[in-house]
């Protein structure tokens, strides 16, 4: 793999978190890149299906929060309708 910067700011920024850190500047960026997406509420550790999963479950919840869906029990066809106009909800 490669990854080509142009960006002399960047490469300044790269060796010098690999000399403060003793690191090699790959491994300096690479805990770098944790570090932001970690305190970006991501977590790099996980991968894509864990995180579509989070993501549904969040969905859910707030879903539930909102009281679009009863609390508790299977939806039956009457709550989908209006009882006083017969349309639907």
């Amino acid at each position: 793999m490669s990854l080509n910067i142009k960006n002399e700011r960047v490469h300044e920024l790269a060796r010098e978190a690999a000399r403060v850190s003793g690191r090699s500047q790959t491994s300096a960026i690479e805990e770098a890149l944790v570090l932001y997406l970690r305190q970006h509420g991501a977590d790099p550790a996980e991968n894509e299906r864990e995180r579509r999963l989070r993501r549904m479950l969040a969905m859910g919840e707030r879903f539930r929060r909102e009281e679009r869906a009863p609390a508790r029990g299977p939806v039956s066809v009457d709550d989908l309708y209006d009882a006083r106009t017969g349309l639907p909800t």
